[in-house]
């Protein structure tokens, strides 16, 4: 958030969107989602570079009629639904933490 522009807006949001409270809730965030991303990204398209340049490997049958790729696609899925709970997980711990701390801070 723009603090010129919430500084027009209402006092009150420019004094919260200054504190060091929320440039660190902004900041742990914000690193935190990029990092999440990035590890979804890397294993996203290392499964799509896997399809066009090494068919082969992920025809390789596994555990009777079931391939490689099958296994390798389920796990890009559940990967997403780890990551999905990792972040839930820092959001109902970390990130309301110190979003209680600004509440308590500025009385809201």
């Amino acid at each position: 958030m723009d603090p010129g522009v919430a500084a027009g807006a209402d006092p009150q949001i420019s004094r919260i969107v200054q504190s060091p409270q929320f440039q660190q809730l902004v900041a742990e965030r914000t690193r935190f989602g990029w990092i999440l991303t990035i590890l979804m990204l890397v294993v996203y398209f290392g499964f799509i570079g896997l399809i066009a340049f090494d068919k082969s490997l992920l025809a390789i049958k596994v555990g009777g009629t079931a391939s490689l790729g099958l296994f390798a696609g389920v796990f890009v899925i559940l990967f997403a639904f780890a990551l999905t709970g990792i972040y839930i997980a820092r959001a109902n711990t970390r990130f309301d933490a110190l979003s209680d701390e600004l509440r308590r801070d500025f009385g809201g």
